[in-house]
């Protein structure tokens, strides 16, 4: 079985347990990814992992090579890849350290390399998006947050802002009545380019804080960094699960 590609994000620098064999700084038509891309073990499975915004700099999310990383996963043969993204909750459920597996996303970036189409090879590229998340990949997800005793939302739509700055209680209003549950700044393009590149993709969302203007509580970082180091620990059990699932480990 080829092996299985997790992106880190926030809180996510490395990846707990990962016994890192060698790092692969590929070279990929879009220029470099975020850092070089570490081969490892984690207990018995053969993992690649890569953190978005690299480490130690950290490029804010619109200045991110999307299509550099994602490229460069495909080049090393992964069958998969799971994105942990670190949101905001907008849904009364999606409370900090709830984790949602989603199955929808709304993409307000803008500006970002949204394609490896350059128009180069005669037809034009057009995927079907409308399950933005590989199925397969999402059910072996749940099971393995099931089998565990995580519990975790296992529907919901992933709305995707520019960032780097937090979104007003307008934007979040207009969010809601759009159907956003949770909101983060880096879960697109990744998708879409996975799903052009041909790569199974779905992700992991952990919700740190109240959307802006949710609650009556105003947004702490300090608070955030606390739920994000619990919930970090959770979603590497999670990917532990996962890979039992799929008969890695």
């Amino acid at each position: 079985m080829k092996p299985l590609a997790i992106i880190g994000g926030t809180g996510i620098d490395e990846l707990e347990g990962l016994e890192v064999l060698r790092d692969h700084a590929v070279q990929t038509p879009y220029g470099e990814p975020s850092r070089a891309i570490q081969e490892g073990r984690l207990g018995a499975a053969s993992i690649y992992f890569l953190q978005r915004h690299g480490s130690p700099n950290a490029t804010p999310p619109h200045k991110i090579n999307y299509r550099a990383n994602l490229w460069a996963l495909r080049s090393l043969g992964v069958d998969g890849i799971v994105a942990i993204n670190t949101v905001g909750g907008i849904s009364q459920s999606m409370r900090p350290g709830r984790l949602l597996i989603p199955d929808q996303v709304i993409d307000y970036t803008w500006g970002r390399e949204h394609s490896v189409d350059e128009g180069s090879e005669g037809a034009l590229m057009h995927i079907d998006f409308t399950e933005p998340y590989d199925r397969e990949l999402r059910l072996k997800l749940l099971a393995a947050a099931n089998a565990t005793g995580i519990p975790n939302a296992s529907s919901g739509v992933h709305g995707v802002t520019q960032g780097p700055r937090l979104e007003t209680a307008a934007e979040i209003q207009r969010m809601a009545r759009d159907g956003c549950d949770v909101v983060g700044m880096t879960g697109m393009p990744e998708a879409s380019l996975a799903r052009e590149l041909g790569v199974p993709f779905a992700c992991i969302c952990m919700v740190v804080n109240p959307a802006a203007g949710i609650g009556d509580l105003p947004l702490s970082i300090t608070t955030m960094r606390e739920i994000l180091v619990r919930e970090a620990a959770v979603v590497r059990q999670l990917l532990s699960g996962l890979l039992v699932q799929r008969g890695d480990a």
